[in-house]
């Protein structure tokens, strides 16, 4: 039986390296992409296929797509969407301009890449497309608006194209992970300070005493209820592997959590919760 291929986006670090790994090692081909040159040149030195693939450049994804076909003689077994990055503070101070530059890479990029792929697993009979949503996919937090609103469309947008692929050998699945141990926290920061004129902000204040400790923050360990990328992965080899994989992987206890409230509670006691936390 031939090897089959999985392309993943986001493997510099965190959950995209993680799976990297772990499937690699699971017996998958694994074409790990990074946005950086420089990381796609650690991956190989560790023993991974990796090239670059940047969600907020076009003509990258083609390239990357058309990189990974060429390695693999034009078929791709798996495809599993995700990079993503976040841009930290309050909605009513996110210029348009960051609500436009993390949708390049959280959704429109997501989208380019997965709609270049469904031709070929069309093509070839079978294949699997697996996004990497969040807790914050389907539940809001505070500071968060521009991923959340990003992870909110990514369900969207998977759960309507899992309904129309329903008619093909293509199945679409979503991972939800909740907190996991990544640099994510750290790589937002230039984000922020780009984007984000928090000291003429009305939020100033809460600006010091709430989201400035949390970025800046020297932890020693990590966030209650936080689980390494390994748990992600395992979550992902069982979409990947099962005969009838799960629409939706949820992965952190949060997450569990979060939908048994929502499900449950009216908007304003699941708010008061949210908003406790």
């Amino acid at each position: 039986m031939a090897q089959k291929s999985v392309l993943i986006t986001g493997c510099s670090s965190g959950i995209g390296y993680d799976a990297a790994h772990a499937l690699t090692k699971r017996g998958w081909r694994v074409l790990a992409t990074c946005r950086k040159a420089r990381d796609c040149e650690r991956l190989r030195g560790e023993g991974l296929e990796s090239f670059p693939l940047d969600y907020a450049d076009e003509d990258s994804i083609a390239a990357a797509l058309d990189e990974a076909l060429s390695r693999t003689g034009g078929t791709l077994d798996a495809l599993y969407n995700n990079g993503a990055f976040a841009c930290p503070g309050a909605v009513e101070d996110l210029p348009r301009g960051a609500l436009r530059e993390i949708f390049e890479t959280n959704l429109f990029g997501v989208h380019d890449l997965t709609a270049r792929v469904i031709p070929v697993m069309r093509a070839q009979g079978h294949g699997r497309i697996v996004n990497c949503s969040s807790v914050l996919g389907f539940v809001p937090m505070k500071w968060r608006g521009a991923y959340v609103s990003t992870k909110f469309a990514l369900e969207g947008l998977t759960d309507t194209l899992r309904l129309e692929m329903r008619d093909t050998p293509i199945q679409v699945i979503l991972i939800e992970p909740g907190p996991i141990t990544s640099r994510i926290r750290v790589n937002s920061i230039p984000h922020f300070t780009r984007w984000v004129d928090w000291r003429n902000s009305a939020r100033a204040d809460q600006y010091r005493n709430s989201l400035l400790k949390r970025l800046y923050e020297d932890r020693d360990g990590p966030d209650r209820f936080e689980l390494p990328p390994a748990a992600v992965s395992a979550k992902l080899a069982h979409a990947l592997e099962s005969p009838r994989p799960r629409a939706r992987y949820y992965v952190t206890t949060p997450t569990y959590l979060m939908d048994g409230l929502r499900r449950v509670l009216p908007t304003a006691a699941l708010d008061w919760i949210i908003a406790k936390g």
